[in-house]
């Protein structure tokens, strides 16, 4: 076995891609699985761990697959990580960039090694509450960040209730292409949270139904808000509101939950405005629902500005989607429904103050692009309307609400906010909120603050592994 070279993963081809939704990573084989694990070269410092926002020991599951004691590394898995199903086909593994083999060749294929984990090993264990607390804690949005916090917290023994506006659970996981991920998965995660104490209570919007503050009244004595960043930026020209124009977020929702109306003509022409994950996300669902069509993206940048990951990029390229730089949106035309979308040429002007150069449009440089229908894809806001502005939320780059303080408090006693930018982002956020709000009950009744017991009932707490340092972590 060449250390240094990766056991290939199985990949559906373009044709099969774009015939249907289908996952396009294969599984390992039991044997595959024990071949690439035994290729980790267990580091003294775990740089993986280090790179992983929710400190997965992945060295850990590496060393158990290695040894083919598959139950052991499912059961390592799920100790810090109650969404596993849905992170092992998802999540952009970050640990693989940390991995110290891809200086010198191909890093541990530990996404998928998770995979095995689950799959070959004893993967449907119940998580257990630790000794009831009587303190009612409330999270306000039940994706990935309010997830993670409401199993954390109801690990600690916390009774918990989880307030969502959708009829169902994962947020933003719902919008991840079926290509990436099995419809079931996520229940199959949830599935192990069967004996904690969480309520689910669905189909109640915050600023609607209820409030952070209205909650504290009923009794709880705090209260997370993560609602995330859902509602969607516009582009702020001309026709945005025809017929045929689509946000990202709500087509991919729909294409997971109610594929029905998107269905029609074949051979359509679909322009997906945007460069960064989502928008590749929008691109290639197009692509498969296109039947043939085309799908351009078009972005005002260059490709060296794309903010999607390579992964997405080149499974894009790989699917036939064609990208358009440098076009800037001027307006989008049509009567009743698209049209076209036109656009203008941009470049880069001369540097200013600090070296940098600004985008520019090129005068009288406007083109037109025939289509049947556009997704708009730059980036969402949080939707914070029928809140008070006395909770003082700070806004993060990328638009999800949070608390000012260390500990994400709002300058409301008792509401905290958070959020995050990625699936593993968010749950390592909800994940500190939770510890935050722990020790803040703790506090106020006069408790010592202790460490999150081990899901599964061992008397003995979660420890990092030997050689950990402390993530270096990036909201």
């Amino acid at each position: 076995m060449d250390r240094y070279q990766r056991v290939p993963i199985q990949e559906e081809t373009r044709e099969e891609r774009l015939e249907k939704f289908a996952l396009i990573d294969q599984p390992y084989t039991l044997e595959q699985a024990v071949l690439e694990g035994q290729r980790c070269l267990q580091c003294a410092m775990p740089y993986c761990v280090q790179g992983c926002p929710i400190t997965q020991d992945a060295r850990g599951y590496n060393i158990l697959i290695g040894e083919r004691d598959f139950d052991g590394a499912a059961k390592l898995t799920l100790r810090d990580n109650p969404l596993a199903t849905v992170l092992c086909k998802t999540c952009y593994h970050f640990c693989e960039d940390d991995c110290i083999m891809t200086g010198r060749g191909v890093p541990i294929a530990i996404r998928h090694l998770k995979r095995a984990a689950l799959e070959f090993g004893k993967s449907d264990l119940m998580y257990v509450p630790s000794k009831r607390k009587e303190e009612r804690v409330a999270v306000v949005g039940a994706g990935p960040a309010g997830l993670m916090a409401a199993w954390d917290l109801a690990v600690r023994g916390h009774p918990v209730s989880v307030y969502e506006y959708e009829p169902f659970v994962g947020g933003q996981v719902n919008t991840i292409p079926r290509y990436h991920l099995d419809p079931d998965d996520l229940d199959t995660d949830l599935s192990r949270w069967k004996n904690l104490d969480i309520k689910w209570v669905l189909g109640k919007r915050a600023g609607v139904d209820f409030t952070p503050k209205s909650l504290l009244a009923e009794g709880y004595e705090a209260v997370l808000v993560s609602i995330g960043a859902s509602k969607a930026r516009e582009l702020g020209v001309p026709g945005e509101h025809l017929s045929g124009v689509y946000h990202a977020l709500p087509f991919l929702l729909a294409m997971n939950k109610r594929p029905e109306g998107l269905y029609g003509r074949k051979g359509r022409r679909i322009v997906v405005i945007g460069a960064g994950d989502v928008a590749l996300d929008a691109a290639r669902s197009a692509r498969r629902l296109s039947q043939g069509g085309e799908v351009l993206l078009v972005y005002r940048r260059g490709p060296e500005d794309m903010k999607a990951t390579e992964e997405e990029k080149t499974g894009g390229e790989i699917e036939g989607v064609r990208f358009v730089f440098y076009r800037a949106p001027k307006a989008i035309l049509g009567t009743e429904r698209v049209e076209g979308l036109a656009v203008e040429r941009t470049e880069h002007g001369p540097p200013d103050a600090k070296g940098r150069r600004p985008l520019v449009v090129v005068p009288n440089s406007e083109e037109r692009i025939e289509c049947d229908m556009i997704i708009v894809a730059v980036g969402e806001v949080a939707d914070v309307s029928g809140f008070d502005p006395d909770y003082g939320f700070k806004f993060a780059s990328m638009g999800w609400p949070e608390g000012k303080r260390e500990d994400w408090m709002t300058d409301v006693e008792g509401v905290f906010a958070t959020g995050g930018r990625s699936v593993v982002h968010a749950m390592a956020a909800g994940e500190r909120a939770a510890a935050a709000i722990d020790s803040y009950l703790a506090k106020k009744h006069g408790r010592a603050p202790e460490a999150r017991p081990d899901p599964f009932g061992d008397p003995t707490p979660p420890t990092p592994p030997p050689g950990y340092g402390g993530a270096t972590w990036t909201p």
